[in-house]
């Protein structure tokens, strides 16, 4: 398992983005290959060696030829669709495109498919987002995250006139992200790299734990003297905190299963090794209901789990992060009820019992077997359950007749 990290204490555009995926270990011409795919004029990359603040890292230049074409969002989409690319970095690539577009339309209060602006339409931008979509696919991380976004201070000259710094497309791409203004008084972050961001980062946090396996630094055009304009992209193994259980918590999106299969797939699940499965509802893009399947399972049960969950429902792909699970000590226990027998589980937090449940399936069936209402049964088992096993909290209710 890989998990990503950037450091965008300098913000962060396009080509630096490149150049960390490049300086990283993705070959250059992973990323040549996925823009000389775009039906448009040729476009090529190149990399160069540069210190920034004396630190070494890779630039990666985008060569395009002069063009005046304002391309629309509508453009765009029709130019990726044609496109000869994978369809992950093809569908990747038209999520951010449309981040950015919906982004423009809120800013100029017009609707994106009429938003004629030079960021979607620039060649430059063009391979920005394929190529760096085409590196992270080519890398497969299992999560990346990311620091807070510097974005800058003042002013910048636009294709529309001065504008201030963080731009306003920035501000609108990035909203509910952690971001600072940073030390740097321009543009520090670009609406390209924005939407990037937006659409690739799953979390964004300090460092998190992990076994550093490689690092990368990719390096902007200017060269501040407030801090090194890079990009850094680190890559290492997650580490689960001492003391931590070994956990995973497995998840996707799923907006094309039947319904009536979900009851099976929980089963499943939990047949495989899952310790628990639950649904979340939730509204995708362009308003599709849909779930959010979340699988919390030990690692050695992992591969038995995801093979459950590809061969189960229609989702292509997981999202996987280890989690920290506290979890009391339990136990089992039985109870008469009724003249019948009824499951107990019981839950302890040094040595205290603070937790009693029954077996709600023991209770069904012994209310069945005696043909009594189900909630006479339950509320007969939790009084003898609790009675077995009396919590901090039961001791102290007054008894009858104090």
């Amino acid at each position: 398992m890989t998990i990503g990290w950037l450091d965008l204490a300098a913000g962060a555009s396009g080509d630096m983005l490149l150049g960390a995926l490049v300086d990283v270990g993705v070959p250059l011409d992973v990323l040549g290959a996925a823009v000389a795919a775009l039906p448009v004029e040729p476009v090529t990359l190149t990399a160069e060696a540069v210190t920034r603040h004396g630190l070494g890292a890779t630039r990666v230049h985008v060569h395009a030829p002069p063009s005046d074409v304002h391309r629309t969002w509508s453009d765009v989409r029709a130019l990726l669709a044609a496109a000869a690319l994978p369809a992950p970095v093809r569908d990747g690539a038209l999520a951010v495109f449309e981040r950015l577009a919906v982004a423009e339309g809120r800013v100029h209060r017009v609707p994106a498919e009429d938003v004629h602006f030079h960021e979607v339409g620039a060649l430059d931008a063009l391979a920005d987002v394929v190529g760096v979509v085409a590196g992270l696919e080519h890398l497969a991380l299992d999560r990346l995250t990311a620091s807070p976004v510097a974005l800058g201070s003042g002013s910048a000259r636009g294709a529309h006139g001065v504008v201030p710094v963080p731009g306003p497309a920035v501000l609108e791409l990035l909203a509910g992200v952690p971001v600072l203004a940073g030390p740097v008084p321009a543009e520090a972050c670009t609406p390209t790299g924005a939407a990037l961001l937006a659409a690739r980062v799953q979390e964004w946090t300090t460092l998190p734990p992990m076994r550093v396996l490689r690092v990368g630094s990719g390096a902007g055009g200017r060269d501040p003297v407030q801090l090194p304009n890079l990009v850094r992209l680190v890559l290492g193994e997650p580490v689960v905190p001492a003391g931590a259980a070994d956990s995973l918590l497995l998840e996707t999106n799923v907006d094309d299963l039947d319904p009536r299969l979900w009851p099976g797939v929980l089963t499943e699940l939990l047949a495989a090794g899952a310790a628990d499965a639950w649904l979340t509802p939730i509204l995708m893009k362009k308003g599709r209901p849909a779930h959010t399947l979340s699988v919390l399972c030990s690692a050695p049960a992992a591969d038995a789990v995801q093979a459950v969950v590809f061969a189960a429902t229609s989702t292509i792909g997981l999202r996987a992060q280890p989690v920290r699970k506290v979890a009391l000590d339990r136990g089992q226990d039985t109870v008469d009820v009724l003249g019948g027998r009824v499951g107990v589980k019981v839950a302890r937090s040094a040595g205290e019992v603070v937790n009693v449940s029954v077996e709600f399936d023991d209770v069904a069936a012994l209310a069945g077997a005696l043909g009594l209402p189900v909630k006479e049964v339950l509320r007969a088992a939790t009084s003898a359950a609790h009675a077995a096993h009396p919590t901090a909290s039961t001791t102290l209710l007054p008894r009858e007749g104090e």
